[in-house]
């Protein structure tokens, strides 16, 4: 293994990534589509389109509840839970159809958050045994380092970030749902700046044009139907729209200015569904956009340039996947 280095990138690198290429090299920059997905910038919604899904891969081992971003042309799956339900401390690195153990977390965790801001990837809580963690963790190299905590325990929360800021969605502290919206800048302390409507945990959340979206995720006990959107400048969250039906445990991934929430199931464990809808995050319309082949629940995903990338997940007869799949218009 090399000497841990400190993930960088440079203006010239990000000017000229345009898509995550099928097979192609690892980089250490953020691709635009990351750019596009986390950062403040406009976009213009497309008409829905339906997602042709293709299994393009394997990962180095089964998982579910990963923590999951896009970093340069790699998307990185962190954690999670292997097939016997036990927590797992690998970095997974997956580049086009090709995915190998690049590192290991300080300690095996599950249902953490992870997203990348300005060059550095940055994993939140997570859970173990029951235990929620406050952690804040950088990816450096093959390892990590703590670099903070959030203002209590989380797991079963979504990150995304929008310009240099982190926003941590929702989850768990161990004993309630949380309703708390945490800004987190590095080099300064994560603190609370909004909050959702009701407390969700297993959302799915993306970043565009310069608001958090959310959709779906387990309220207490039931899952929710509901589409919210924060928007950072004013700190209040509204209710845009409404998902056909409430999902859980659902992916969630942006594309071409489209909100893709992907998979995820009802309230029971074995209610899994293949369902591909698209939002637009302008009016909250939620239209079908195709489906998966099986339904999966507890996916990661992220969108590269045309097309989404899902990894691992778990079907409906409890059965943990290894599978790489490719989402293309």
């Amino acid at each position: 293994m090399t000497t841990p280095a400190r993930l960088t990138f440079t203006t010239a690198l990000l000017a000229c990534l345009v898509l995550f290429g099928c097979g192609g090299g690892g980089s250490s920059s953020p691709s635009t589509s990351q750019t596009a997905s986390q950062a403040n910038t406009t976009t213009t919604p497309t008409q829905s389109v339906v997602l042709t899904v293709r299994h393009i891969g394997s990962l180095p081992a089964p998982v579910q509840l990963p923590a999951t971003t896009g970093f340069g042309h790699e998307l990185l799956a962190m954690g999670g839970l292997d097939s016997a339900d036990g927590s797992v401390s690998n970095i997974v690195r997956v580049r086009g159809s090709a995915a190998s153990v690049a590192g290991q977390l300080p300690t095996a965790f599950h249902d953490a958050a992870a997203t990348a801001v300005g060059g550095h990837v940055y994993v939140f809580g997570g859970g173990d045994a029951g235990a929620t963690r406050a952690q804040i963790l950088e990816v450096i190299g093959s390892g990590t380092r703590q670099v903070g905590s959030l203002p209590s325990g989380s797991s079963d929360c979504e990150a995304v970030t929008i310009s240099n800021t982190a926003y941590v969605v929702g989850g768990y502290d161990g004993t309630n749902g949380l309703t708390n919206i945490v800004a987190y800048r590095p080099g300064s302390s994560p603190h609370v700046v909004g909050h959702l409507p009701l407390p969700l945990r297993y959302a799915s959340v993306v970043a565009i044009d310069g608001r958090v979206l959310v959709a779906g995720g387990t309220s207490g006990t039931t899952p929710s139907a509901g589409i919210f959107a924060f928007d950072p400048k004013t700190s209040k969250t509204t209710r845009i729209g409404s998902l056909p039906k409430p999902i859980t445990h659902a992916a969630g991934a942006e594309l071409n200015g489209l909100f893709y929430v992907i998979g995820g199931r009802s309230s029971s464990t074995t209610s899994q569904v293949g369902t591909i809808t698209a939002i637009d995050p302008t009016s909250g319309v939620a239209s079908p956009a195709g489906r998966l082949s099986v339904g999966l629940s507890d996916m990661g995903a992220f969108g590269f340039g045309n097309r989404i990338i899902a990894v691992g997940g778990k079907d409906s007869a409890g059965v943990v996947k290894s599978g790489i799949l490719e989402l293309r218009p």
